[in-house]
């Protein structure tokens, strides 16, 4: 079993700084990335920032400059520092971690997913 669970989300105003945690816990063997992905009413969900174990970063459009994730691979936990918001920033914020998962074959990749956390950026 693993668990993802998020935290830090909240309500802050335009222009503020909010830092999400992503805490992975269980059966986790080693982590081939870890990541943000958001959706908001109506929309896809759609991915904000990714970190692999090597430490390389990739970032979703909307995220580019104003936010940085980063990893603690020794505790398993992702961060993701959140500057200068902006409403249309308004969504949940699911954790992904993408790990090897035992098969009766070996192991296989595999994507586990957070329940989200709620952001909302508005005065």
């Amino acid at each position: 079993q693993v668990q993802l669970v998020e935290s830090g989300g909240g309500l802050v105003q335009p222009g503020g700084s909010l830092r999400l945690s992503c805490a992975a816990s269980g059966s986790i063997f080693s982590i081939n990335a870890m990541g943000w992905y958001r959706q908001a009413p109506g929309e896809q969900r759609e991915l904000v920032a990714a970190i692999t174990a090597g430490g390389s970063t990739y970032y979703g459009d909307s995220a580019k400059g104003r936010f940085t994730i980063s990893l603690d691979n020794a505790k398993n936990l992702v961060y993701l520092q959140m500057n200068s918001l902006k409403p249309e920033d308004t969504a949940v914020y699911y954790c992904k971690l993408g790990a090897p998962r035992m098969g009766v074959m070996g192991p296989y990749a595999y994507d586990y997913w957070g329940q989200g956390t709620q952001v909302t950026v508005s005065s």
